[in-house]
């Protein structure tokens, strides 16, 4: 008997499984709101050299900056220049110490780089970190940095969440993932300068990892075959929610402080859900823990109405699929490329994944340029989501994972590619492109959380998760980085974006179709599907349910 006859006789989908996408709920709604926290976070409102000496009586402030502030190219004035000495204006009193009011500058006047600092526009923002700590102009890199400390945080956490969930248990370190989000979270809003805010939001991505890693298989490891797909489409809208809700909550809060610890406290309850999280059975009993498996089992057959006893439910019965995961090891990273098979998954699926974080973070993290504020655009960006939530329940059950991941992949392409195409003259065109290439990227994200989540076996998943998250936050990490290409060519993040996009497509179709499979338990079930070809392989499914 393997799990899956066990979990038909306690209920594979019902109530007690309701409960618990309902009680891990909370952590898909916090991780958008902090990934996606450096929108409203790291904004750069508009900025110029701080110049004192105004006169009170000087009503004109825009001659006044223009005496001051040399203009760009494109007509605008200078964000990080200003004149050495002020320039006489036509019918202006205005001229530099000792110059004369007839008397025009010879050749270029001469500029220098703000001195004194900036003064920025507080009125859409009332503070953020580039204003705390001016992260403009020279610095604007550092600014961009805090997005790929925090990714990369996320890309460490992944790897030791990974592992030490398959070690320890997913329920054990979902609670450590808790406390530490919670505590590094509070010390970021504390941060008393821009070196001991990138360490802390570093460590918080790290802590943070936790949740993305682990929340998903514990769901998914007490559900039936039949029901794993809806399950996994409503759960990850609790992300397009938080999504949203980061828009509504930073409008209401500009103080960037004020703002994470918004976003940060909720953890404290998610804490207290612990309390009713059952661990899953799947993996005690890979660690033969019997006992444990035995009293949730029953707990869910409770909850789920179904009249099993402790004598139909035998010890003896979840011995024998206990028997069967005692010899296999530890699990190690070295596990998932030791057999052909694993290698193919866990190859491709780097591959899938860095592509998929990449264009969805390049996308969602690029909100200028739109014709919209930043809070509607975050607001329209959350809800193109929820379309992209059916588009993948429905193409999941008829077309596949397989070229379910694929299209979705290439349509976030081909929507940045044709960006590229539009001029900027033609708004609305261009934000009707990014919407979409938002929508496809948030399909193409909640396809490779299921569809990696099948590939894996229950010995290996949490390891195999947390190696694909790894390179897929590296992908993240690169993403506001890709942003500063900009400086070579306009369009060149968007063409970075969009080839990354369109190479993981191509990559996906090399991933076997998981579609009404059973989930693997061990490596041994995952091997056996290899076949001389990948057709072979498509028709020979690990074991093959009815839907």
């Amino acid at each position: 008997m393997g799990f899956e006859e066990l979990l038909e006789k306690v209920g594979g989908f019902g109530p007690f499984q309701l409960r618990n996408v309902a009680l891990l709920a909370l952590p898909r709604v916090l991780l958008p709101m902090h990934f996606l926290l450096p929108i409203f976070l790291a904004a750069v409102p508009a900025h110029h050299c701080a110049l004192p000496g105004a006169p009170d009586n000087f009503s004109n402030q825009d001659a006044w900056l223009e005496a001051h502030l040399p203009r760009e190219p494109d007509g605008r004035l200078s964000a990080c220049l200003r004149f050495t000495h002020p320039q006489a204006l036509p019918n202006s009193t205005l001229w530099g110490e000792g110059q004369d009011p007839g008397e025009q500058p010879e050749g270029e006047p001469s500029t220098v780089s703000c001195p004194q600092g900036w003064e920025y526009n507080h009125s859409e923002f009332s503070s953020t970190i580039a204003t705390e700590w001016d992260l403009v102009c020279e610095q604007k890199g550092l600014n961009k940095a805090t997005s790929t400390f925090f990714f990369a945080g996320v890309l460490v956490g992944a790897v030791a969440y990974g592992y030490l969930s398959d070690r320890f248990g997913r329920r054990r370190l979902l609670l450590v993932a808790y406390v530490s989000s919670l505590v590094l979270g509070l010390a970021s809003a504390a941060s008393v300068s821009y070196l001991m805010f990138a360490i802390t939001r570093t460590l918080t991505g790290m802590a943070l990892a936790g949740l993305t890693i682990i929340v998903m298989p514990l769901e998914l490891e007490w559900l039936d075959v039949r029901h794993r797909t809806v399950a996994g489409v409503l759960s990850s809208t609790f992300w397009t929610g938080g999504v949203m809700l980061l828009g509504l909550i930073g409008y209401l809060i500009r103080d960037w402080r004020w703002l994470l610890l918004t976003v940060t406290l909720p953890c404290a309850p998610g804490i207290l859900t612990l309390w009713w999280v059952p661990e899953s059975a799947r993996w005690l009993l890979t660690q033969g823990r019997v006992e444990e498996a035995h009293r949730y089992l029953l707990h869910c057959a409770r909850l789920n109405g179904r009249p099993v006893g402790e004598d139909s439910l035998s010890r003896e019965a979840l011995n024998k699929v206990a028997a069967a995961e005692r010899t296999v090891r530890r699990p190690s990273y070295l596990d998932l490329f030791r057999t052909p098979r694993l290698r193919h998954i866990s190859l491709c699926c780097m591959v899938v994944w860095f592509g998929v974080n990449f264009s969805y973070y390049g996308v969602s993290l690029d909100v200028s340029g739109l014709g919209l504020n930043v809070y509607l655009t975050q607001l329209v960006f959350g809800a193109v989501e929820l379309p992209s939530k059916l588009l993948v329940y429905l193409s999941v059950r008829h077309a596949g994972r397989r070229l379910t991941m694929a299209g979705t992949l290439l349509g976030s392409a081909l929507a940045l590619g044709f960006r590229i195409l539009v001029s900027p003259e033609m708004k609305s065109w261009s934000t009707a492109l990014a919407v979409m290439g938002k929508g496809f990227s948030e399909a193409a994200f909640t396809t490779a959380y299921l569809f990696t989540s099948e590939l894996y076996p229950t010995v290996l998943r949490q390891t195999g998760m947390g190696l694909t998250a790894l390179v897929g936050r590296l992908g993240g990490s690169l993403a506001p980085l890709a942003a500063l290409l900009d400086g070579v060519w306009l369009s060149l993040p968007k063409l970075a974006y969009g080839g990354i996009a369109l190479l993981a497509a191509c990559t996906a179709l090399l991933l076997p179709e998981t579609k009404q499979a059973q989930l693997p338990e061990t490596i041994q079930d995952v091997e056996r599907k290899s076949a001389p070809s990948s057709l072979q392989e498509e028709e020979m499914p690990m074991k093959q349910v009815q839907d």
